[in-house]
């Protein structure tokens, strides 16, 4: 069967920002941003058509400059945020806008795959979420599970917690919380909890990792050295509402439990090189992607720290509790934390890892060279977990 095969599109630009479409459910979409200096940026759609192993893409203009983050908007397809490089006076800053896509843009790229890229249209620009005390956007995180109306921005050493009004037209910055110390703090890269009511933040700045209450902007936790170098990327598990991953520039994927912040509960060292991107599966919280500088993607079975070790879900509590529940346990073994594939279908640096919002055992895959590859999870691991 060649079902399990990837399918490869190349994008003539170079890019590393890749989202897939939160608020679509139904097809199976996903958003590439382009990082080109000499030409107009674009957002590409890639939709992927699960039946024939085929993909169609419509492209949008993003003229404002390169796009190095973009976010999809949890309630509206239309809408969604890119971070992007703009020059002014012979300086670069990195700017964040929330943008909609006109309405009308599945017109005329599907029959004639060839022309569309000579009239693309342009995205609407809805707002910025600038404000000259605090330029250089490192990312826009949606409110997960959200109505659509709260962002956060991650600036330099600030976090910015902005309201969203009058059909994102206009954005105000409701609270925010700064980084404190010494030197040139800022923030790499940070992640929303989809637990505790979506009122908590994850960050990463240099080595550190900091957990955010976002009803009062003050710090929760803090792991201090997490990762030997830079910390790239974090994810929650969906399922679990203390476990959160993390990946680095040390080459390693770490898992943390965030009530006990002295150790990681596990770490991977399967990449050779920086690690990029990791991402928990939606639904199975045992897969976990991971994308990296050594132009590989590896998926991970990590069934010992999922929410389902024994093959049914169990909470954090029915897992502290003791061994008196686990007697009928006995003669189930959990399963063995284990690399299910290595993916090599890129050259160059995977910057970003995403699973399908409408396809749990879906993925795509970004490398800087523009190549995107849609991959499954291999049948009989899907099986293995379904039946």
């Amino acid at each position: 069967m060649e079902d399990d095969a990837p399918v490869i599109y190349g994008l003539e630009f170079q890019a590393r920002a890749l989202t897939a479409q939160t608020a679509e459910t139904d097809a199976i979409r996903f958003l590439v941003g382009t990082q080109s200096l000499k030409f107009d940026n674009q957002i590409h759609i890639i939709d992927f058509d699960d039946e024939n192993n085929i993909i169609n893409k419509n492209v949008l203009l993003h003229q404002a400059g390169e796009i190095w983050h973009i976010g999809a908007s949890p309630a509206d397809k239309a809408v969604l945020t890119t971070c992007y490089n703009k020059t002014s006076d012979s300086r670069v800053v990195s700017c964040a806008a929330v943008w909609r896509m006109p309405s009308d843009w599945e017109t005329g790229s599907h029959e004639s795959p060839d022309d569309s890229a000579h009239n693309p249209q342009t995205l609407e620009l809805l707002c910025h979420l600038d404000d000259s005390a605090h330029s250089n956007a490192a990312c826009v995180l949606w409110e997960p599970m959200g109505d659509g109306k709260r962002v956060i921005s991650l600036a330099d050493n600030h976090a910015l917690l902005w309201d969203l009004q009058e059909s994102s037209t206009k954005a105000t910055v409701s609270s925010s919380a700064t980084l404190e110390g010494k030197g040139q703090l800022k923030f790499t890269s940070g992640k929303w909890s989809p637990h505790h009511n979506c009122s908590q933040l994850a960050t990463a700045n240099d080595t550190a990792i900091r957990g955010w209450d976002l009803r009062t902007m003050s710090q929760i936790y803090c792991i201090e050295n997490a990762h030997g170098q830079l910390v790239r990327d974090l994810d929650f598990n969906p399922n679990r509402q203390y476990y959160l991953a993390s990946c680095g520039d040390d080459c390693k994927v770490k898992f943390w439990d965030v009530r006990n912040v002295q150790e990681p509960v596990k770490t991977l060292e399967e990449h050779s090189h920086w690690v990029w991107s990791v991402r928990y599966n939606h639904s199975h919280d045992q897969l976990v992607l991971t994308a990296s500088s050594d132009s590989r993607l590896i998926l991970s079975n990590m069934v010992s720290i999922s929410s389902e070790p024994f093959g049914h879900l169990v909470d954090d509590e029915e897992l502290s509790d003791g061994e008196d529940n686990h007697q009928e346990d006995k003669g189930k073994e959990p399963l063995q934390d284990s690399v299910v594939s290595t993916y090599e279908e890129h050259e160059d640096s995977v910057y970003a890892a995403e699973w399908s919002s409408a396809d749990p055992w879906l993925f795509a895959s970004l490398s800087y060279d523009g190549r995107l590859v849609i991959n499954r999870v291999p049948r009989a691991l899907k099986y293995r977990i379904l039946l």
